[in-house]
């Protein structure tokens, strides 16, 4: 069952027929006509015969009724053709009220009356001495609630032990584990609500996770060119040479560079959509950043993605800096359309990347070598924004030269 209202409905639905069922039985087994009623109408004529006739003595009457009511242990009473008593035994039972025999009610309870071929009327009590006539109504009502409850149980109970899993799973997650995740069971509203606290669970533990390496990376990486400022202002200080003003000025801009990517990467982490979606000329950013860096040649064909122009450009000038910083020249950037998407490949006469680093080049804070330069993050940040975009920055090595990053974008179709 796909919705929990239809489960709730349902279940009233079911009680109300099961309701229906019991009632419909009390009232079937209540009617006169009836396999008991047609007993009961045997036993008039059987007493009939017993009886002594209707002119006979009070006394030999009195006799007869208590005879059967000894032998059978009931309350008998014995009226005449006007409906008045003539003897009775037991409890006092009411005066029968119809022509026809059955069911009749009183103080004590109800009784059967049989009308006698010779026009007397026996009453015998049908239920048990001393109940008062609202007691069978209260056990009939009470087998019907009974009923209804144990087959509404299971239903309820499944539902309550659900949502309290989920409140369970809630809290420990509040408290600070993480890895938290509820069991999903059925196809409910309930089930979906836990697959979406599963899901919110692991995209919270996602960022609390990469925001903790992204620290821990973050204050190593910033202390090499602190440690380098330092010195530098040190040495300057006593010395005054333009070279160490010079280096300083160069640890600033790549202190400056690292701060502004990791606030970049940590903001891309912890609101994963484009706040501005425009329609980019790829084309444009690629020649405005192939002028801007020395040696780069540009050869493409015009593709307009649909974007955040500002994260675009970041993806072309960090994939020129890394080419420029870790390949040989010359750098050359091709755009072209492959069907619906654009293909931007940043190519360099460098050696190239191994196979076995082609993945971890896009990973935070990850170098190929110990005397490789810059921050780590800028591969990562490439592949952060092409996802973000819908597309995929990888490494696709050509024949010659084997160095070349290539980032794939869902192109606008052509007017």
């Amino acid at each position: 069952m796909r919705r929990l209202y239809q489960k709730i409905y349902l279940t009233i639905v079911a009680s109300l027929v099961l309701v229906v069922i019991v009632a419909g039985a009390v009232w079937r087994l209540g009617a006169e006509n009836t396999p008991a009623a047609q007993a009961f109408e045997m036993a008039g004529e059987l007493v009939a015969v017993l009886l002594p006739p209707a002119e006979a003595a009070r006394a030999a009457q009195q006799a007869a009724i208590e005879r059967i009511a000894s032998r059978l242990r009931i309350d008998v009473a014995l009226f005449n053709a006007a409906r008045e008593p003539i003897t009775s035994t037991g409890e006092p039972l009411p005066r029968p009220t119809r022509d026809a025999g059955g069911w009749i009610y009183g103080p004590q309870g109800p009784a059967w009356a049989v009308h006698l071929p010779d026009g007397r009327w026996f009453v015998v009590r049908a239920s048990p001495r001393h109940r008062a006539p609202f007691v069978g109504l209260l056990l009939v009502l009470g087998g019907i609630a009974l009923a209804v409850a144990v087959a509404a149980y299971p239903v309820v109970r499944g539902l309550t032990r659900r949502l309290e899993r989920l409140q369970t799973g809630v809290e420990t997650l509040g408290a600070g584990d993480l890895a938290t995740r509820v069991k999903v069971e059925g196809r409910d509203e309930v089930a979906r609500l836990a697959d979406a606290f599963n899901r919110s669970a692991a995209r919270i533990q996602e960022l609390v996770n990469a925001h903790r390496l992204l620290l821990a990376n973050a204050s190593h990486e910033l202390r090499t060119p602190l440690s380098r400022l330092r010195l530098g202002i040190e040495l300057y200080a006593q010395t005054q040479d333009p070279k160490f003003k010079a280096q300083i000025e160069r640890d600033i801009v790549e202190l400056d560079t690292l701060v502004d990517e990791i606030l970049l990467s940590s903001r891309l982490n912890a609101h994963p959509a484009l706040q501005a979606v425009e329609d980019v000329d790829l084309l444009a950013i690629a020649a405005e950043e192939c002028a801007r860096a020395e040696g780069c040649s540009l050869d493409g064909t015009p593709a307009v993605v649909q974007g955040d122009a500002r994260l675009l450009r970041r993806v072309v000038r960090n994939l020129l800096e890394n080419a420029q910083r870790h390949g040989a020249p010359p750098v050359r950037v091709e755009l072209r359309r492959e069907g619906a998407r654009a293909i931007l490949d940043v190519i360099d006469a460098g050696p190239g990347i191994p196979e076995d680093e082609r993945e971890r080049v896009f990973m935070p804070f990850h170098r190929l070598g110990p005397d490789a330069t810059g921050t780590g993050l800028g591969l990562s940040l490439v592949r952060q924004i092409a996802r973000l975009h819908g597309g995929e920055a990888t490494v696709a090595p050509h024949p010659e030269p084997p160095s070349c990053f290539r980032v794939m974008l869902p192109a606008k179709s052509a007017a």
